[in-house]
Parts: C-alpha cells; sequence; structure tokens
C-alpha cells in the first residue's frame, strides 16, 4: 500500500484528494500545517509527502528544507495558486520532485502523484542479489547462479566504492533497470536521490527539458521556468535508460555535464553546476551506432568507463528455475494466497524455450499459468500455446519430455554422405528458429550428455566412446556445467 501525506490547511483540498485517490492501494493521512508534518515523516515513513507551499506557521519552503534534513530521498510535490512566482521555482532547486498548480488538473495529478510513487520505490525498495522470498522488503532481487550472473554480482559490488559511470547493456527484458537499482543502492549515494528517465519514451523535443529544465518563454508552452532532472538529481545518482536513442544534440549536452558537470537549461545561458552520477542503459550495440554516425564517439567513451553486459536467459537457462520459483513466491505474496508449484515437465518446457523477451517474458508467461491453472499444480497445459507450440528451442532432449531427439543414422562415416548432410540440414534449421543458437558448443554438449548416459556415467567408456581423453571429458563436462540429474534420469 502506498502511503501519501497531504500536508495543506484547507479542508476542501484534504476532502478532494480522499475522493481522488479513493482506493484500498492508498493511503491518506492528512496534517493542518508544517510542524504536524514533519512530526509524521518519521512516524508515518510516508511514500510521498503532498504539500502546500502557503502554510500557516511554518511556510512550505522550509517545511520542505527540514523534510530533506529528515529524509532526503523522500519526494515532495509542491502545490501552489502561484504558479508563476518564484516560490514554486525555489521549491524546485530546494530539491522538491515537482509541483502542482490549484486548481488541480486531476489527470495531470495522477501522472505526477503515479511517478513521485514509483521513484519513492525505487530509492527505497533495496535490490538484493540474494533474494529474501521470506521478507517482503527485498521483493525485488536479481536471480541468478550461472557463471554470466555472478560475474554481474561481483561488477555490482566493486562498483560499491565507486562513482564511476558506467554503462549497462544488454537485450530489452534482461533486467538493466533492475541492475542500475542495484548499483545505486550499493553505492556511496544511496542516500541521495535516485531518478530514473526513459530517453525513447519521450518525444525528442521534449526530453531536453526533462533532463535540463527550462526558462519561461524558452518555447511554445513553457510559461514557466523549470527545473530538470539534473538539477533534482544533485549529488544523487540518475539513470538514462535507452540512451542510444537519444539525439545528436541532446548527446552533446550529456556530453558537457560529463566532461564539467555543467548546463543550460533550455532558452537559459546561465551555467549550472551539478554533481551526477550517471548510469547509462541501452538494447542497441552503441559500437554500431558510433561506426554509422549516430551517437557521439566521445559521448560513447565518457560513458563506457565500466561496462556490464547482462547475458539473454537463453544463455543461462540453468537459472530459468530459479526464476520461476521466484516468481510464483513474489504472486503468492501480492495476492496473499498459498503458492502453487509447478511440474517439472512446464518446466523443461520452459527451459527450452528461447525466450527474446527475456526474464520480463518469462514472468509474463509464468503469471498467465498461475490465472489458467486449475489446480494447485501447474502443468504443461496451463502455459501459453505459443510456448507449447511455437517457441520450443533446440537444447537438450530432457527438456523437451514429449518429443524424441531426431534418430541418428545407424551408420555415419565416409560410406554415408547423405546422412551426414541431412544431419547438417537439421542442425541448421534448428539454428535458424534460434538466431542466438551456436551450434558446435550445442552440438559438443548434447554430444557428452549422450556418451554418459550411454555408458551410465562411466567416463573412461564415454572419453573412449567419443574418441578424446579423460582428461578433455572432464574438461568438458566442467565447461558445460554437466551435472548428474542430467545423465542420470
Amino acid at each position: 500500500m502506498d502511503r501519501l501525506l497531504l500536508i495543506d490547511d484547507e479542508t476542501d483540498v484534504q476532502y478532494s484528494f480522499r475522493r481522488i485517490f479513493d482506493s484500498p492501494s492508498v493511503e491518506i493521512i492528512s496534517a493542518n500545517n508544517g510542524e504536524e508534518g514533519l512530526k509524521l515523516v518519521p512516524k508515518a515513513q510516508p511514500d510521498l509527502v503532498i504539500m502546500d507551499i502557503r502554510l500557516g506557521g511554518i511556510n512550505g519552503l522550509e517545511t520542505l528544507r527540514r523534510i530533506r534534513q529528515i529524509a532526503p530521498k523522500l519526494p515532495v510535490i509542491m502545490m501552489t495558486a502561484y504558479g508563476t512566482t518564484q516560490t514554486a521555482i525555489e521549491a524546485m532547486k530546494l530539491g522538491a520532485y515537482d509541483y502542482l498548480l490549484k486548481p488541480f488538473d486531476v489527470p495531470r495529478l495522477k501522472e505526477v502523484v503515479f511517478n513521485a510513487l514509483k521513484a519513492s520505490q525505487d530509492m527505497r525498495q533495496v535490490v538484493s542479489c540474494q533474494p529474501l522470498l521470506d521478507s517482503d522488503d527485498y521483493s525485488a532481487s536479481i536471480i541468478g547462479r550461472t557463471n554470466p550472473m555472478q560475474n554481474v554480482f561481483k561488477t555490482i559490488g566493486q562498483l560499491a566504492t565507486s562513482n564511476a559511470t558506467v554503462l549497462i547493456t544488454g537485450e530489452s527484458g534482461t533486467g538493466k533497470e533492475l541492475v542500475a537499482r542495484a548499483i545505486y543502492h550499493h553505492s556511496q549515494r544511496s542516500h541521495q536521490p535516485y531518478l530514473a528517465i526513459n530517453c525513447a519514451a519521450i518525444p525528442e523535443n521534449l526530453l531536453e527539458s526533462e533532463l535540463f529544465g527550462h526558462e519561461k518563454g524558452a518555447f511554445t508552452g513553457a510559461n514557466a521556468q523549470r527545473i530538470g532532472k539534473f538539477e533534482q538529481c544533485h549529488q544523487g545518482t540518475l539513470f538514462l535508460d535507452e540512451i542510444g536513442d537519444m539525439s545528436l544534440s541532446t548527446q552533446t549536452r550529456i556530453l558537457r555535464v560529463l566532461q564539467s558537470g555543467q548546463f543550460e537549461r533550455v532558452g537559459g545561458n546561465q551555467p549550472l553546476q551539478v554533481d551526477v552520477r550517471i548510469i547509462a542503459a541501452t538494447n542497441k550495440p552503441l559500437e554500431n551506432a558510433v561506426a554509422t554516425r549516430q551517437f557521439r564517439e566521445d559521448l560513447f567513451y565518457r560513458l563506457n568507463v565500466v561496462r556490464l553486459h547482462l547475458p539473454p536467459l537463453r544463455e543461462r537457462r540453468a537459472d530459468i528455475p530459479l526464476l520461476v520459483d521466484y516468481f510464483l513466491n513474489k504472486y503468492a505474496r501480492q495476492q496473499k494466497a498459498p503458492k502453487k508449484s509447478i511440474a517439472r515437465e512446464a518446466v523443461d518446457i520452459l527451459q527450452a524455450c528461447p525466450w527474446p523477451g527475456n526474464v520480463r517474458e518469462l514472468e509474463n508467461a509464468v503469471q498467465r499459468a498461475l490465472v489458467m491453472a486449475k489446480t494447485d499444480l501447474i502443468l504443461p497445459q496451463d502455459l501459453p500455446l505459443e510456448i507449447t507450440q511455437n517457441r520450443l528451442a533446440p537444447v537438450e532432449p530432457r527438456l523437451r519430455p514429449k518429443t524424441q531427439p531426431p534418430a541418428l543414422p545407424s551408420t555415419l562415416g565416409p560410406s554415408s554422405p547423405a546422412d551426414l548432410e541431412s544431419l547438417t540440414r537439421l542442425l541448421f534449421e534448428w539454428a535458424r528458429r534460434d538466431d542466438q543458437l551456436k551450434i558446435i558448443p550445442a552440438v559438443e554438449r548434447l554430444l557428452v550428455i549422450q556418451a554418459l548416459k550411454a555408458t551410465q556415467g562411466n567416463q573412461v567408456k564415454a572419453a573412449q566412446l567419443l574418441g578424446i581423453t579423460r582428461a578433455t571429458l572432464r574438461k568438458r563436462i566442467a565447461k558445460f556445467k554437466i551435472r548428474n540429474d542430467i545423465i542420470v534420469e
């Protein structure tokens, strides 16, 4: 439940807020003045404060200063009937998240409140690399025991004592924003603000204003001065998601901030100095964008101080059972219902899927299966049809319990070139269904597994069957992380 602290001495305003946010997921606590509100901040621990600038006793600006001292990461939205005055601008400079004009435009009010609550959650909800599933404090976790994910955890730990700029790369749905928040929570700036902005979601003509702010009259519709994200995030961390979609003109201004910490608001000429750590993320290969002059080379090198690449889910299939179990726990807690189980056959099908949408797509599939399951056990038929029928990837036969692998030719050798050509065509067909499949490692791993199965796990006989030494076989077993439960079924 989100808790909003409303500080306003007008009973009509308090009544309006309770009507607008009449929802079981929102709790509104009221205070009539700044003194009362300051007492409620540590006591009630609200997720958001909404406060009038003009209050009896301590005014809104002084209350804001004290709130920032008590809870630096608590978002505060200021309200004013005098939006064109300098008072609202001073509130933004003091660290207010945003300000609203009275009388309220309800859609705009809901939008600002929703965004502020999201920012509050990002700053307060610690991202854990070791999920504590029995604790609501760790409802956001990065799951993974495979080597690629362990390397990600190590890098996050190494960044804890650094203020270096970080570039997170990886496909959509791999968890780039979650990793950015983990870096923030473990950094020296964790007690300062954290703001995130999706560069692809904001029109190009508005992105510069969102980042750097603007002066009154800078463009049509700029009726008042606005403070941008860089000023709001002074001494904190700014996450720029999908930075590869940023225009060249905005890239130039970002480069200047990285070089000198200086910028001007749109339409202004007064340099402003900020201290902001930037974490950027992209699902595009920026090297290619640099080569085609769609991304500035000098900005790329400024961002690429520490590179953190997130592997796609198909390259860490062993983590899929862990992720599925985590999502089952997550939704059981959310729905306050007993946790459902999932059949091994269903897990095998999920492990066999190529997952172009990565972890986000897997979570959606689990959530849908929970809805469709008629019992407390999720069965293969409860999974989405596009997964069970059309999305199986070429992996080990054990991951496809109802479909036997194609039979190998009875004789393989110089006397049967047609058989070899047929097998090769089959492998290439598998590769076309999953453009990320690496044929040679996949076949090599499958051959080792099948040899061990054929010899009941006898490594000496398996090595002889493969025509390699036992030492080489052991290296392959370690390389491909082949476990006994894979060999013995």
